[in-house]
């Protein structure tokens, strides 16, 4: 029996590799058929159920071949990976940490269980595994980008360079690549430039196919001072993207006139949470590119603070709990249903959700962003959180959002300045309704005067001063944003009044925002 049932395993797997979805579920029938207490024919239906991507059915499958059999890590790797599907991070933390002691020698399931890891924001755990998994199988270039990326995050910069360079010299056209490397130091030649145009000389014609070396140029025009170069392949990029972004910014701008019309000051009175959080969150906010990962870094350097890094948990914990739907992203539906709900509730969902990133220390940063929309949720929900909100002149903002290839609302001119406006117009009815509660931190008073800023900050969330919020450049911890790299330097002031080197270019930009009401 036991030879039957290796040989149908054998054709299996086989069957996986070639991906023929229906015979690896029949053959994994007749095995629990045959052999119902194997925990191959439940291991092999997950698989089955994971390529349809069905979380949950998939999860039980795995946690069947677990409960038969528990020296499988296979399954274990594969269920953890199933939990991080389900939103479920604490359980798929708690697997990958028993069980990825036992992997040593399967670099397929190291690297699964290292990118586990890395999207759960343990890179440190993600590192030593990723590292295995490429001496195992050195070349696999999946296992090199995942190892690159996670160097990165790290702060190992010239690992991640010479992993990237090693990957171009044998795809010379691969554009993302050459986009990481782009982003990884300032350009001092245009040595890489000459690289990325013969790759854009070999490309597909069509614009959305070279997204990445159009970034990737523009940056590193950017870096040597051709500003025309520059600006002409970031408006290429960004061309090019709406060519096939399914985007409206008017839904974006609808989303936060919701909120402004929902979160009011007689809301937020109306039976806000009493209960303090064990741990006290401080929420830094603001539009993406105006310092709110310096903050994270300089407030993470206190002995009293740890930084969770970005996460979507509270918009997740504010969708999912709605009964409006739960697609990726949030509704105006969703947010009516939200300012129903009990706001104690939300408070511990999301405390629960990240508190397998949090260590000993009482205060923790929560730095994404766009939760900037749920400031008001935020002050309802926890009486004990911070909020910090980043501003910086909206020309600069404007700009380093319009040079990324991150962002949907900035592809466009005319999508970014309806974008900042909705923005500005939601930033003022924050002041108004929260008050003191949030602390507002100007990106070029901070670049300028560290030492005063950081004092004051600090002062208004109720921290002593430390020396080590002063050199957060030697905070050794993952950054695990688009500044990964600018954060790991000294502060500096370079970036203040780029936005002047695009003048000509930019002015499109710059009288909507005027005649919208925003100050130049």
């Amino acid at each position: 029996m036991a030879a039957e049932i290796a040989h149908l395993a054998t054709a299996a797997r086989n069957a996986v590799a070639a991906k023929e979805w229906p015979r690896v579920s029949a053959i994994a029938m007749e095995i629990i058929r045959r052999a119902p207490a194997d925990a191959e024919g439940s291991f092999l239906m997950g698989l089955v159920e994971k390529a349809a991507r069905r979380s949950e059915a998939a999860a039980r499958l795995f946690q069947q071949a677990l409960s038969k059999d528990d020296q499988r890590y296979d399954a274990a790797v594969e269920l953890a990976n199933q939990y991080l599907a389900l939103n479920r991070y604490g359980e798929a933390r708690e697997l990958l940490d028993r069980y990825c002691d036992r992997l040593q020698e399967s670099s397929l399931y190291l690297d699964m269980a290292g990118h586990g890891y890395f999207l759960m924001g343990h890179y440190e755990q993600a590192w030593p595994l990723y590292e295995q998994a490429n001496r195992l199988q050195p070349g696999v270039e999946k296992f090199q980008a995942h190892l690159a990326s996670c160097a990165v995050y790290l702060g190992k910069i010239d690992a991640a360079k010479s992993t990237y360079r090693k990957l171009l010299k044998r795809h010379p056209r691969h554009q993302q690549f050459h986009h990481e490397l782009s982003q990884l130091d300032r350009a001092r030649d245009d040595r890489h430039i000459k690289q990325m145009l013969k790759a854009l000389k070999k490309s597909d014609p069509k614009p959305a196919n070279n997204i990445y070396l159009y970034y990737a140029l523009g940056k590193e025009y950017e870096d040597l001072g051709r500003w025309a170069d520059a600006f002409r392949y970031y408006r290429k990029g960004g061309d090019a993207v709406k060519t096939v972004a399914d985007y409206n910014v008017a839904d974006d701008v609808e989303i936060m006139d919701k909120i402004i019309e929902t979160c009011t000051a007689a809301w937020l009175q109306d039976k806000p949470a009493t209960r303090q959080t064990a741990k006290t969150p401080i929420f830094v906010v603001g539009l993406p590119r105006t310092g709110t990962t310096l903050t994270d870094r300089i407030l993470s350097s206190h002995s009293l603070v740890q930084s969770a890094g970005e996460s979507q948990l509270l918009q997740m914990v504010l969708r999912d709990g709605s009964r409006a739907g739960n697609q990726i992203g949030i509704t105006t539906a969703q947010i009516e249903a939200a300012a129903e709900r009990d706001p104690a509730s939300i408070a511990k969902a999301y405390v629960d959700a990240v508190a397998h990133r949090l260590g000993d220390e009482p205060y923790f940063v929560e730095k994404l962003p766009e939760n900037v929309l749920y400031l008001g949720f935020v002050a309802k929900a926890w009486p004990n959180a911070k909020m910090v909100h980043l501003r910086r002149h909206p020309m600069d903002a404007c700009f380093a959002l319009y040079k990324q290839s991150y962002f949907r609302f900035a592809y466009s001119l005319d999508d970014l300045a309806r974008y900042y406006l909705a923005y500005d117009r939601l930033s003022r009815h924050w002041r108004a309704v929260l008050g003191s509660r949030m602390v507002e931190l100007n990106y070029e008073d901070l670049v300028s005067d560290q030492e005063a800023e950081t004092r004051r900050l600090l002062q208004k969330l109720g921290l002593e001063f430390e020396e080590a919020c002063l050199r957060f450049d030697q905070n050794v911890a993952p950054v695990a944003t688009a500044s990964s790299v600018q954060v790991r330097e000294r502060v500096h002031t370079r970036s203040v009044q780029k936005w002047k080197k695009f003048e000509r270019q930019l002015q499109p930009l710059r009288e909507q925002l005027e005649q919208g009401g925003v100050t130049i």
